[in-house]
């Protein structure tokens, strides 16, 4: 948005995601028990870091649900308000340009016959792209497995868009904050619930719209609180310390298979009092590491759509057969360089300029105004 202020807060919490899909991802497909790192770690100890990457999702949900919820809260004045075209055309242009880039590159690449850019499951290839354009890949998932590799990670943005493609509507028919309050709660609510009637089940409990939407509804719900509180505080300052040793503890202690129900919830509402106060003023990024951590999170998008093509690419070339001990970790070096640079590249060069080109077309109520003098 024109003259607003990043949060270097939100910027690090999502740097911190996006790392931790991205080393969950990696272990998978060379997993990382016989380096360096375990031998002065543990084994035990590196893969509790390396295993729970779907908390990182969760992280992005709730973080994605605060700033869709305060950027309208910020457009339109209240929700009441929205005007859904301008919501949809928004959102089309920061999602769609970058998710047709992935489909005809992985389009392009699998019809080159490279093997793991093709989609697995026989009959259902026509299906991977139309549920990627439609947003129902999460379903496609939990019904016929990861049927296209690189594709796999469109799940999640599928869960976000049906969310998105409601909530214009439901602030809308709702119209006060009450209503909306209740709408929210039941999601949050049933979100649990669901995950624990399909405990058994992967594509139940992580992939399924009501599996996830409750992280999106904790940061829809907590833009609207923070838009009440007063300035956070010692008290805050405490709360969001211990917030964020739970989290850490929750993250590191469990894998997220045995944790779930409970687990996801717990990590959601943690993200949430972490952003209770993100955005008040303008907090800067100090030192290299967090500097490093908010510059992925500002390409947190490209990183995750077009992190697997990479990895897809590295596993072509070096089957993890074939790749023993420390090699992994020059790898995995190569591996995020590679999808830091092919990030920054396709959102300078392309998403970025297209995002902008499709919203100066739009009216921004936020946009400074020229004043009229006083006769």
């Amino acid at each position: 948005m024109q003259g607003q202020i990043r949060s270097a807060r939100i910027d690090f919490l999502r740097g911190l995601s996006i790392l931790l899909v991205l080393l969950h991802h990696f272990n998978i497909a060379y997993r990382l028990d016989d380096t360096a790192l375990s031998a002065l770690f543990g084994w035990d100890a590196v893969r509790a870091v390396a295993r729970n990457g779907n908390y990182g999702v969760t992280m992005f949900f709730v973080i994605s649900g605060f700033l869709i919820t305060g950027h309208a809260l910020r457009r339109w004045g209240s929700l009441a308000a929205i005007d859904a075209r301008a919501f949809y055309i928004r959102r089309a242009a920061r999602i769609l340009p970058c998710l047709l880039l992935l489909l005809v590159a992985v389009n392009l690449l699998g019809a080159a016959g490279i093997a793991i850019f093709q989609t697995r499951a026989p009959g259902v290839a026509w299906q991977v792209d139309l549920a990627a354009l439609t947003f129902w890949m999460n379903v496609l998932i939990a019904r016929d497995g990861w049927v296209n590799y690189p594709l796999g990670v469109l799940w999640s943005l599928s869960v976000e868009e049906v969310f998105y493609l409601a909530f214009p509507l439901l602030c809308l028919a709702l119209r006060r904050p009450a209503w909306l309050a209740v709408v929210l709660a039941a999601l949050i609510v049933a979100g649990p619930l669901w995950r624990a009637a399909h405990a058994g089940d992967e594509g139940g409990f992580l992939y399924a719209y009501l599996a996830c939407f409750d992280g999106i509804a904790i940061g829809c719900a907590t833009a609207l609180l923070a838009r009440r509180l007063g300035p956070g505080g010692r008290r805050l300052a405490v709360l969001q310390s211990a917030a964020a040793g739970g989290m850490a503890g929750l993250y590191l202690q469990w894998p997220i298979g045995a944790a779930h129900v409970a687990g996801v919830t717990a990590m959601a509402l943690g993200t949430a009092t972490l952003l209770l106060d993100a955005g008040r003023a303008a907090d800067r990024a100090h030192g290299p590491v967090l500097a490093g951590f908010g510059w992925l999170g500002r390409h947190s998008y490209e990183l995750y759509l077009f992190h697997l093509l990479v990895l897809g690419g590295l596993r072509t070339v070096f089957p993890p057969r074939g790749v023993v001990g420390d090699a992994k970790l020059l790898l995995l070096a190569a591996f995020l360089a590679l999808s830091a640079a092919i990030a920054a590249a396709i959102a300078r060069c392309y998403a970025e300029p297209l995002n902008r080109w499709i919203r100066r077309r739009l009216p921004d109520p936020l946009a400074p105004q020229v004043a009229v003098p006083e006769r």
